[in-house]
């Protein structure tokens, strides 16, 4: 009986070899445990504050992402979620807050009216989009978006991390 090329023949040995190059192992051994320990900052603006706060609880667990521990203070958090409305006068402080982040750094637009606006579109004291003065990495959609939609981004946001190069924002 013919054997195919691909077919184990007694006696043949399989080498166990890795092949990669040195940007690629550098690549992952930096990015990996970023993509994993991601510390938000607390930053619960309107009414998607509540679906955030509930995204860490018991319930939905994002202990089990590396992502359990809210910081209180922007020099200890890597990741700011924007949830809920931004008004002009708020838009200031969260800059503010967004350049004390040590780099590198990313931003979680979570829900329309971070997004978009949403139902205040038209309204002098919203600001239409949180990519107007930050730039943002995952846009979480919905009004109010459900915790399980908040964690798809947070998987999302690890996938776009694992997946940069050697640079990040902000390093050139």
């Amino acid at each position: 009986m013919a054997r195919g090329p691909h077919e184990y023949m007694p006696g043949q040995q399989e080498s166990p070899v890795v092949l990669t190059s040195l940007a690629d192992m550098l690549t992952w051994a930096r990015n990996w445990p970023r993509a994993h320990s991601v510390w938000p900052l607390m930053s619960a603006l309107a009414c998607c504050g509540m679906e955030m706060v509930a995204a860490a609880q018991g319930h939905y667990d994002l202990a089990r992402f590396g992502s359990e521990v809210f910081r209180a203070s922007p020099r200890q958090a890597d990741l700011m979620i924007v949830a809920g409305t931004l008004t002009v006068k708020m838009a200031p402080r969260l800059r503010l807050l967004w350049e004390q982040m040590p780099d590198p750094k990313w931003v979680i637009s979570m829900g329309q009216c971070a997004n978009s606006g949403g139902e205040f579109y038209d309204s002098y004291y919203t600001i239409q989009g949180v990519d107007t003065i930050l730039p943002v990495d995952v846009y979480v959609p919905g009004c109010p978006p459900r915790p399980e939609a908040l964690i798809e981004g947070l998987l999302k946001l690890r996938e776009k991390i694992a997946k940069q190069g050697l640079k990040v924002r902000g390093e050139e």
